[in-house]
């Protein structure tokens, strides 16, 4: 009964506020949850795709089943079918077309309409309407037979990812990066449509005039890359779906998966194997998280954490270019849903690096919290890139958060 009148109410807000999405959301659900821990325990054994960076993870029941602002893991998109054992996310697949005919395949990951992110299965992201400056935001419109159209955007898939790390024992900065797709001067993630509404959706394209029968070879994997996004483990538009790599990373202490699909910059789209949108540059990034006009969020990245795939306190750019088999950077997010209310997808980044003082007195350790940076800058042991304590530079990275693991 009980799912009866859910799926009921579902209906009944669909048909008052519908936008002609092709995918309602699926059932949320973890698919893959890896080796249970034993019984009456509070821990399990972390999942293959964040071992050994973390060993283990809390186990269910957990207080999160209660509150989602208590311990405990948490879907955050609830859209997506999250493969915790792989890594992988796979989200509804959409369609749409840009105004001069070409196929536009695309997700969509977050929406600024609270309504409409419940509707939709997505991330509530308010502070998105503050994207709406230069090109850092594309229009679109929905035709009556719910076919979205897109004024402008073009990513081309083609080129080969690439990147060259620098000298040892500091391979950041790389010698050369080149991203593995770019967008044109139009293309940003964001959209907000003309009707509808008016409500701005993170709408990442992950191919672009490639035929369904083309990415139908792709639903069981063996992916090609030069047409579609570098992220992408399987595309299905036969059954409407796209499966995703993850990208682990923290906030407050807390390991989550979020999905990266653009950056502003080469570099750092090469470094974050997402999407280069130049667009992106246009939006603000300077303010103070809550502050009117700031569209993101902030996230930590480091340049020179501890190496070593074996250390347990690894970390960092320099070690995802040199330790084989790392998940990343691990870089620290700030507000996501159920801890804070500034979350946006659009992170500005802080790069950071510890102080030469810092690393001679032995400080230097894996950090997961974004006020203890912040402490540490004030300190004077991390520092920005660009010198003096923590800050924005200009880079600014759409990664749209999709599971909290504890």
């Amino acid at each position: 009964m009980n799912t009866m009148l859910a799926r009921a109410g579902r209906l009944a807000i669909a048909s008052a506020i519908a936008l002609p999405f092709s995918t309602s959301p699926t059932l949320a659900q973890v698919v893959n949850r890896g080796i249970e821990g034993k019984p009456l325990s509070e821990i399990r054994p972390a999942p293959k795709s964040i071992y050994p960076d973390q060993k283990v993870i809390t186990a269910e029941p957990a207080p999160s089943d209660v509150n989602e602002a208590f311990l405990g893991p948490v879907l955050l998109m609830k859209s997506a079918r999250v493969d915790l054992e792989a890594g992988t996310v796979t989200l509804p697949l959409r369609r749409g077309r840009l105004a001069s005919g070409e196929t536009v395949w695309s997700i969509l990951t977050d929406t600024t309409d609270e309504n409409l992110s419940k509707l939709h299965g997505v991330p509530y992201s308010p502070k998105l309407a503050y994207g709406l400056t230069g090109k850092a935001v594309r229009e679109a419109h929905i035709e009556k037979d719910g076919t979205i159209v897109f004024a402008s955007g073009r990513v081309d898939f083609s080129p080969e990812w690439k990147i060259t790390p620098g000298a040892a024992p500091n391979p950041f900065p790389p010698k050369a990066a080149q991203p593995g797709s770019v967008g044109n001067a139009d293309y940003s993630p964001l959209v907000r449509f003309d009707n509808g509404k008016n409500a701005v959706f993170n709408m990442p394209m992950m191919a672009f005039n490639v035929s369904e029968q083309k990415l139908d070879t792709m639903c069981s994997g063996n992916v090609d890359h030069h047409l579609v996004h570098d992220k992408v483990v399987a595309i299905c538009p036969r059954d409407g779906t796209v499966t995703i790599k993850l990208t682990l990373g923290y906030t407050f202490g807390k390991p989550i998966f979020y999905i990266s699909t653009e950056a502003n910059d080469q570099t750092v789209a090469t470094l974050e194997t997402a999407t280069y949108a130049p667009a992106l540059s246009d939006l603000p990034f300077a303010l103070e998280d809550a502050s009117p006009g700031e569209a993101a969020e902030r996230l930590y990245t480091f340049v020179n954490g501890p190496t070593g795939i074996d250390n347990p306190f690894r970390q960092g750019i320099n070690s995802a270019l040199s330790d084989a088999g790392s998940h990343g950077p691990l870089n620290v997010l700030g507000g996501i849903p159920t801890i804070n209310l500034d979350y946006s997808p659009m992170w500005r980044v802080f790069p950071v690096k510890w102080t030469d003082e810092a690393i001679r007195k032995g400080y230097r350790t894996k950090m997961t919290d974004a006020i203890a940076i912040e402490d540490a800058g004030e300190r004077g042991i991390i520092e920005s890139i660009a010198g003096g304590p923590p800050k924005p530079v200009g880079f600014v990275v759409n990664c749209p958060v999709v599971y909290r693991v504890n």
